[in-house]
């Protein structure tokens, strides 16, 4: 083989190398493809450089033929790019372009978002709505800022646990009066004493003069007085008769004994002095609303104060009246519920049953 003919090889190797590289270039940066211009405006780049490519549905569609500075200050740089003319049935005026890298440090690229199917078609030459590129020095920035708050935090949260453990060993030594009230069971004694003869006094007062008007508005005097004439549970057997109010019917208040219609008790009272029975009972229930321990309190008053009434307006042996407060009951309905329920003493004296 002649010297000639190998250079001749070697050269024609060499062309088609070239070839097949400038092929593969153009390719890439579409340079033998049918293409239209758009551009795009942002405030920052980012490191975008011209030649980048320009993605559509995340496929290279096109690239990035220059990248211009703005006018003046203020401004926003514009980038110029060539797209494939295939990514127009895709691609609409409401389109957006967004500056995104391979990775966190890899090349910028552009992307472009499809567009709705009512938006109008691009032409060529159009400006697409741009999004803002991540900044990662800006994302270190605020991370950096994030990290610092969480410590200062933390030293907060250490400060206040050092002086908590200090207090709680203060405390376990008994210093101060926390740690007296922990540590000295004469202390608590006589703070319990204290109570008792808080409670005591308070009872007293019930039945002082000055505060005896107070509690008279609300049907009492003393709340020893409303047990006298309690029954602990309702006779055995089943009422012979049976006589069922509204509270708010007889009361000004369900949460007070204090009566506005007692008249409506007549008819329960004129019974009761007419028929024989064994005992009557007079009870009274509240609503499920308000404390439990003042609603228990207010129908004992109630059925005291029911009972009182009939013992004085009518001829009965008041030995056989006796009294209910059932406190909070689910089946007594909004306003609460008194009733009169009369026990024969045996079978015998039982009265007939009303018609």
């Amino acid at each position: 083989m002649s010297q000639s003919f190998r250079i001749g090889l070697f050269l024609v190797a060499t062309l088609a190398i070239l070839a097949c590289g400038v092929f593969l270039i153009g390719s890439k940066q579409s340079m033998f493809q049918s293409t239209y211009p758009v551009s795009a405006e942002f405030q920052n780049v980012a490191g975008l450089n011209s030649g980048a490519i320009v993605r559509v549905g995340g496929i290279p569609k096109g690239s990035i033929e220059d990248i211009r500075l703005p006018g003046q200050p203020g401004g926003k740089v514009v980038v110029l790019m060539n797209l494939d003319k295939s990514t127009k049935g895709v691609l609409r005026n409401d389109s957006v372009a967004a500056i995104k890298s391979e990775g966190l440090l890899g090349d910028k690229y552009i992307e472009i978002s499809f567009g709705s199917a009512a938006a109008e078609q691009l032409k060529g030459g159009e400006t697409l709505a741009s999004q803002p590129p991540l900044d990662i020095s800006d994302l270190l920035d605020k991370t950096n800022g994030i990290l610092d708050t969480t410590q200062a935090a933390l030293q907060n949260i250490q400060g206040a646990t050092v002086n908590i453990n200090e207090i709680t060993a203060k405390i376990n030594g008994g210093q101060g009066t926390m740690g007296a009230l922990v540590n000295d069971k004469t202390i608590y004694k006589e703070a319990a004493a204290s109570v008792t003869a808080f409670r005591e006094d308070a009872e007293a007062l019930k039945s002082n003069f000055l505060l005896r008007g107070f509690f008279n508005k609300r049907g009492y005097v003393d709340s020893t007085e409303l047990k006298k004439h309690e029954l602990p549970k309702l006779p055995v057997g089943t009422p012979v008769k049976r006589f069922s109010y509204d509270a708010k019917t007889i009361f000004d208040n369900p949460a007070t004994a204090k009566m506005k219609n007692q008249k409506s008790l007549n008819e329960a009272g004129m019974y009761l002095q007419s028929a024989a029975f064994g005992t009557a009972v007079v009870s009274s229930a509240a609503n499920m609303k308000g404390d439990s321990e003042k609603q228990e309190i207010a129908t004992q008053a109630q059925a005291a104060a029911l009972r009182t009434y009939l013992v004085q307006n009518f001829r009965l042996d008041d030995t056989r009246i006796k009294t209910m407060g059932l406190g909070k009951r689910a089946d007594s309905g909004e306003n609460g519920t008194i009733e009169i329920l009369i026990y024969a003493t045996t079978a015998a004296q039982a009265p007939a049953p009303a018609k």
